[in-house]
């Protein structure tokens, strides 16, 4: 421990602290925007300056150690002026029409700005200009980009892709898609971790949300909506509601209000997951020699774009069946057409998901099964459906609660878990021991799945099948670590849920940003209290489930379930597959 003194303050705290770290757990605030904690603290916006006594110049807090008898100013005249002069640069190569940003009122160099009084420009704003493609479903604005390079850190040390990279030098140095590419020609897998941890509004996903509205306007439509787990624990935060306020019931009455016709629950599909998922392991598992291994899950469409791009030659290891997101619209435009006699080419399906490269999986050549549509019209993030309710003026908190529509609005303890990492793998686990000894395993009896690491290893005995050896990865970076593993055989698994995102669907690219939080962990703990009070936590239980395959699908991985709810992993390519 040192002693050193910060605004007067006199602080005992550990050596090797940054200054930034000393004042933050002291409560002192020192205004920063290009930091991010243990991955990017490379001073770069001079924000964070401070003056040290008997020191020159003055010093970045981010980046500079504390020294025992150090006395630090945060405030002083010199340090105000400094900040204030390094924002106005910063500014003028920004474009700042904030009035038509989506960040707006949630961006870190909006809110320094006003934080330090800056209310005019003396330098010529000169901002980057290049051209906006909408053709992915991440876009960058080069125009926002104040050269942080937190988008660089993330993608390098957090997934593990090296997408971003600096380009230029002096003056035209910048930040762009690496080796001069555009970004559809990239491995990038569209996970939006790049857009979650963007200070301003430079990197985006796109906005689908006027194709949402033409469909709504028009009386020749059946819109359906379908909500996916992980959003119903995040939706609310953009509203300043806790989760009791913003409750599930609160979010269905909002898009009924809204206009939708029909209001799902993606946990139905979640359901139906498990039960082709499942399926498919035991046939694997009880014919093992005809089989590579391990078994890898296909529910995250980033995690499948990695594969298919780093390591092609695992595609057939792949579950084939479909994401819950896809089987819902295959089901939405078949069985439930057939239901309420609709044209299934005007049942138009809209999905609300905590994911960016969900927009991707929806626009697969191979993902029109039901009718020769897309099984998805579009897909809306988090984000975008709670722009969509203050578009439309709606409270949240004024509404009462209501309930998903009828049939495709059910969902179990297993399906919820969806949204948080080891959940697919617990709630598959849940199904695959029924279906072997016909009997329910304690619903917690595979715990050990669920959060800590992000590479956890389990080994299960299921009776009539034996030990079922399994791993749960998330984190792109994390991912590839076990697949270089797997190749080396080091490791030998039989079942392995992956997540693109860092704590699964809960922390993905398309939930509520909050500035320099991370709050995959606290979202998948409300999740799994969700599946803990659920009246039934399996997926197998589930009525409306059995009622489609009783009436419609008859059996799982049968010859109607196989066209519907299946694909081909191996009938698309990225542009740059190994």
């Amino acid at each position: 421990m040192v002693t050193i003194k910060i605004d007067d303050r006199k602080l005992r705290v550990p050596e090797g602290n940054t200054i930034l770290q000393a004042a933050e757990d002291a409560g002192i605030p020192i205004p920063h925007l290009c930091y991010l904690k243990e991955l990017n603290e490379i001073a770069a916006c001079r924000m964070c300056m401070v003056e040290v006594e008997d020191t020159e110049r003055l010093v970045p807090a981010c980046n500079t150690q504390v020294v025992d008898g150090m006395v630090i100013r945060t405030n002083s005249p010199r340090v105000r002026q400094a900040r204030k002069t390094n924002l106005r640069l910063i500014l003028s190569q920004h474009d700042s029409n904030c009035t038509v940003c989506v960040r707006s009122g949630n961006c870190e160099l909006q809110k320094l700005s006003h934080d330090l009084n800056i209310h005019y420009q003396p330098y010529q704003v000169q901002p980057e200009r290049s051209r906006v493609d909408l053709d992915v479903p991440v876009v960058r604005e080069a125009s926002k980009c104040i050269k942080c390079m937190r988008c660089v850190q993330v993608c390098d040390k957090i997934q593990g892709m090296k997408i971003w990279d600096v380009a230029g030098t002096g003056g035209r140095t910048t930040v762009d898609v690496s080796y001069n590419r555009s970004l559809k020609y990239t491995d990038c897998t569209f996970c939006g971790q790049c857009v979650t941890h963007c200070p301003t509004g430079a990197l985006t996903v796109r906005d689908d949300t006027n194709k949402v509205l033409r469909a709504l306007a028009d009386p020749d439509v059946t819109t359906v909506v379908q909500v996916a787990p992980a959003v119903r624990v995040a939706w609310a935060e953009s509203f300043g509601l806790d989760p009791k306020t913003g409750s599930v019931g609160r979010m269905v009455a909002a898009l009924k209000r809204v206009g939708f016709d029909y209001v799902f629950d993606t946990n139905f599909a979640a359901d139906l997951t498990i039960m082709e998922e499942g399926s498919e392991f035991l046939e694997r598992f009880t014919h093992r020699g005809k089989y590579r291994w391990p078994m890898f899950t296909s529910c995250c469409p980033g995690w499948v774009r990695f594969l298919k791009s780093q390591y092609p030659e695992y595609t057939d290891c792949l579950s084939t069946a479909k994401s819950p997101q896809q089987m819902f619209g295959a089901v939405a435009k078949s069985y439930f057409a057939a239901q309420k006699g609709l044209d299934p080419h005007k049942v138009f399906v809209v999905s609300i998901m905590p994911c960016s490269a969900k927009k991707a999986e929806s626009e697969l050549p191979t993902m029109n099964d039901a009718c020769g549509d897309p099984d998805v019209d579009v897909v809306l993030t988090t984000r975008e459906m709670d722009r969509l309710f203050r578009s439309d003026c709606i409270v949240p908190a004024d509404l009462g609660e209501e309930k998903f529509d009828s049939p495709l609005g059910s969902g179990t303890g297993a399906a919820v878990i969806f949204g948080a990492t080891g959940g697919v793998m617990d709630a598959a686990l849940r199904s695959a021991y029924f279906l072997v000894t016909g009997t329910n395993p304690d619903a917690d009896a595979f715990s050990a799945v669920r959060g800590g690491k992000p590479w956890r290893e389990a080994t299960f005995t299921i009776p009539g099948a034996g030990e079922v050896r399994v791993a749960v990865v998330s984190g792109l970076a994390n991912v590839r670590a076990l697949m270089d593993a797997v190749d080396a055989g080091s490791v030998d698994y039989d079942f392995v849920e992956v997540m693109a995102c860092p704590g699964g669907c809960a922390g993905g690219g398309g939930q509520p940003i909050h500035c320099n939080e991370e709050l995959a962990a606290s979202r998948g703990a409300l999740l799994w209290k969700m599946d803990a009070k659920s009246k039934i936590r399996y997926s197998h239980e589930n009525p409306d489930i059995q009622a489609l395959y009783r009436t419609y699908l008859k059996a799982p991985l049968g010859e109607k379930s196989h066209h519907l709810l299946h694909t081909d992993h191996a009938a698309w390519k990225t542009p740059n597959a190994k």
